[in-house]
């Protein structure tokens, strides 16, 4: 019966999406062309994106940069890293376990043994964590042990899950982890983890969370459960400091706008399989989904991104491979 009420509620919910009046065509425009840029994201000014490229296309391989409005490609960086979200960061890995930490304003560099694994910073960049998970077994059984370290500092355990990860940060002391507590659970936490007092709070149980997504200010969660119980599979909404979650009964591909909208491409939109793609958008605190428009073409494999700050959107062409950029409403 639970189950039934729960596709009742999500038949209900899609019914109410589908017979929305059709939407009108998000005006974009190519900044980048020739099928080179899988992958591009937004520089933190939102006045550029940034992606990798080389030969044949470029003279050298790197990190090159387009103006959000479309112009003349640069190359910003010359070597090829993982780059922190301001950009104050270069972060390589090495042939073995040591990582190379640099900050780009004055070259100073420190290690750490992540063995290849990227590193989630705080938003100061000050701070940053770490996963290092077992190579071999069943997944859901594999050690993941968390370190965390300050800048130039030497890294910290301070927590060991199984068939875990970090999802990030929510302010400067407080990581967002998922995982087993034990191999042998069925069932993962997602749980916010205070990593100067050890204290721990579960927000939510379930078999896996996919695409957990923290909003710009670390307030809010959004996540999604699937081949769960009828209760508890969806599209969820959570506060970081705890509480009920909220179902937002639809599915599709998220990004954050900001702290208080959330942009979502549905899965089986009113367009039907062969048309554009529709964006909508939730209001946290009105609870509600609004059409913005369709983007006259579908986004090769969820490859979009919204800007730093939340006024324009880019993807990636399933149709010509393009780089597109528009101006959110």
């Amino acid at each position: 019966m639970r189950r039934a009420r729960s596709l009742a509620a999500l038949a209900l919910a899609t019914l109410s999406l589908a017979t929305l009046a059709p939407a009108a065509t998000l005006p974009s425009q190519a900044v980048l062309g020739g099928t080179c840029c899988p992958g591009t994201v937004w520089a933190p000014d939102s006045r550029s994106l940034l992606f990798l490229d080389g030969p044949p296309a470029r003279a050298a391989t790197g990190i090159y940069e387009v103006p959000a409005g479309g112009g003349e490609v640069t190359r910003r960086f010359s070597s090829v890293a993982f780059f922190s979200p301001r950009l104050l960061w270069a972060v390589r890995p090495g042939g073995s376990e040591a990582t190379t930490l640099e900050r780009l304003s004055d070259g100073r560099r420190f290690t750490l043994p992540t063995y290849g694994g990227d590193v989630a910073w705080t938003r100061s960049e000050t701070r940053l964590a770490y996963a290092r998970s077992d190579t071999s077994g069943n997944f859901d059984r594999r050690t993941t042990r968390v370190y965390v370290a300050n800048a130039f500092g030497a890294p910290r355990a301070v927590a060991t899950l199984y068939g875990g990860a970090v999802s990030g940060w929510i302010g400067e002391d407080t990581l967002l982890l998922s995982g087993k507590l034990a191999p042998g659970n069925r069932d993962r936490d997602l749980f916010t983890l205070n990593v100067l007092t050890g204290a721990r709070k579960t927000l939510r149980t379930a078999l896996g969370f996919r695409a957990v997504a923290l909003s710009p200010d670390g307030r809010r969660v959004v996540y999604t459960v699937a081949f769960d119980s009828a209760a508890r599979n969806g599209l969820w909404l959570q506060d970081t400091a705890g509480g009920a979650a909220r179902e937002l009964n639809v599915y599709g591909s998220y990004r954050w706008r900001d702290a208080q909208r959330l942009l979502l491409i549905p899965l089986g939109d009113v367009t039907g399989a062969s048309g554009p793609h529709v964006l909508r958008q939730y209001s946290v605190g009105g609870g509600a989904w609004t059409t913005l428009g369709d983007l006259g073409d579908q986004v090769r494999q969820s490859d979009w991104n919204v800007s730093p700050d939340g006024t324009r959107l880019n993807f990636l062409s399933a149709a010509s491979g393009n780089v597109r950029v528009l101006r959110l409403p």
